[in-house]
């Protein structure tokens, strides 16, 4: 097998799953070749996953705006004066009638989201509600809802829900300059509650936010090095919404946001890495790029939150221009 110095000394051995990169070895991958990252990267996606398959989620904001938090990337905050209609909780209907479109357009997991410090008891239940609704349909069911305590999480297990998300955003070092109403440890404590409770981790964070190459670096050692591997690794492009503080941020290199998933993909081999939010501002081309540097999951549908996300025939066409199938 041919690789890079770099590669062969950090690449997991095949099956080896590695808890313990220290930010030098990231950053080598980081710094390798580009060709070389996307190699290294490609075979290791082909060891664990179909290259051509993609699995599809959609992702549907149950309840919208009025968020206490101040994360400086979001719409949703109510700290920022955003054009974005404040809307309280879902009826469950209107959500089960929004899981059956998704799953009539190809989607095998259901995310709902909403934009809450954290849950109420009795909105949780409503939530869990939707959770059973979704499942008795035969999809795949995910929530992100906020902080969690241990019961809250353990109410969540029992309606049946399969993945929750709780992203980490960024680096440790990098984190308070986005986000001051909550802590990173508060972020690990929930991750920890959910893992402990049996239920697949889904947590990433956003490349954009002004951040470094260490800073990436960063949040990737904290994903890759929690005692077992999120299942699902969203990587969002910082979607610059006006009124928010980072409306005005530079974006970033191209190719350093295929860099992030492609060392995603050689430090997590069998999480799925989901080219998330931003992917209207991403060419088909440098989507092309993604997949090939281990991106197998995206969020399908028009809307994401409160975001635009590409159209359904977008999509469509280009899985069928690169022979990718949708799972």
């Amino acid at each position: 097998m041919i690789a890079t110095a770099t590669s062969r000394d950090t690449r997991p051995a095949d099956g080896e799953l590695r808890h313990d990169w220290t930010r030098a070895e990231i950053l080598a991958l980081f710094a390798q070749p580009f060709n070389d990252l996307m190699f290294a990267a490609q075979q290791t996606h082909r060891a664990h996953f179909d290259p051509n398959a993609v699995q599809i989620s959609t992702l549907l904001s149950i309840k919208t705006g009025a968020c206490p938090e101040d994360c400086a990337y979001c719409p949703q905050s109510a700290h920022y004066k955003t054009e974005l209609n404040i809307e309280r909780l879902l009826p469950l209907e209107d959500v089960l009638n929004e899981a059956r479109a998704a799953k009539a357009r190809g989607a095998s997991r259901f995310c709902m989201g909403a934009a809450w410090r954290s849950p109420r008891d009795k909105d949780l239940e409503q939530v869990a509600a939707m959770i059973g609704g979704v499942k008795a349909l035969g999809l795949e069911t995910c929530v992100t809802l906020g902080m969690l305590t241990e019961p809250q999480t353990a109410r969540l297990k029992d309606a049946g829900l399969d993945y929750y998300n709780h992203n980490l955003d960024t680096s440790p070092e990098f984190y308070g300059e986005v986000i001051t109403t909550r802590t990173y440890q508060d972020r690990l404590d929930t991750l920890k509650h959910v893992r402990d409770a049996g239920i697949n981790v889904c947590a990433g964070g956003i490349v954009g936010m002004g951040e470094s190459r260490e800073d990436r670096a960063g949040l990737l050692q904290e994903l890759a090095n929690l005692p077992k591997h999120p299942e699902s690794v969203p990587i969002n492009l910082l979607v610059r919404v006006e009124g928010t503080p980072l409306a005005e941020v530079t974006a970033p290199d191209p190719f350093d946001f295929v860099r992030t998933l492609a060392v995603a993909r050689l430090m997590m081999p069998k999480s799925y890495v989901r080219l998330s939010a931003g992917r209207t501002d991403i060419s088909d081309e440098l989507q092309a790029l993604c997949f090939l540097a281990g991106a197998n999951s995206i969020f399908y549908g028009e809307r994401l939150l409160t975001t635009e996300n590409p159209e359904c025939d977008r999509d469509r066409k280009l899985f069928d221009r690169l022979g990718l199938t949708p799972v």
